[in-house]
């Protein structure tokens, strides 16, 4: 019995490991606040330079979009060429965006507001990690249309393969 038990034990928590390689909080579809819809690394491998993909969404419920800003982990050094940044929207259409790097921030500023109910992609091409540490985890803040205010929209953790 003991030993069926710690089997058991053993199995739940491999099979929690394998399954869950990233994580982004998200919220709902017809929230009035900003989200993260998920996150991807390409290659999914430990070592060498990486792309990460941050899937966002502006809820129909939601003002439009005018700043993101994202804090980039300690263990992550984002090339600092802005044209190494990508923000795109679901039909693959390149989003106007001034980009801006100081140390580990990163301001995205839209000269036109994203629309409610609008889902995008913003991708951080040729990402080193630094060490090894407990993974990556990204925090995001956004600025809506008529509000001074950064709102938190949410955080993106990448694992490790």
């Amino acid at each position: 019995m003991k030993r069926s038990l710690i089997y058991a034990i053993v199995l739940i928590l491999s099979s929690t490991a394998i399954i869950t390689p990233s994580y982004a909080s998200a919220g709902t579809d017809n929230g009035r606040v900003p989200h993260i819809d998920g996150n991807a690394q390409f290659p999914p491998t430990r070592w060498g330079i990486f792309r990460h993909t941050f899937r966002l969404h502006v809820p129909k419920n939601s003002k439009a979009l005018t700043q993101i800003l994202i804090k980039v982990p300690d263990n992550v050094t984002v090339n600092s060429d802005v044209r190494n940044i990508d923000v795109m929207d679901e039909n693959e259409h390149k989003i106007n965006t001034n980009v801006s790097v100081n140390g580990k921030t990163i301001l995205l500023d839209f000269p036109e507001p994203i629309a409610a109910n609008t889902k995008f992609e913003i991708d951080f091409n040729k990402i080193k990690r630094q060490n090894l540490g407990n993974g990556s985890v990204y925090s995001f803040w956004a600025k809506e249309v008529g509000i001074n205010a950064e709102i938190p929209i949410g955080i993106a953790w990448f694992g490790f393969y």
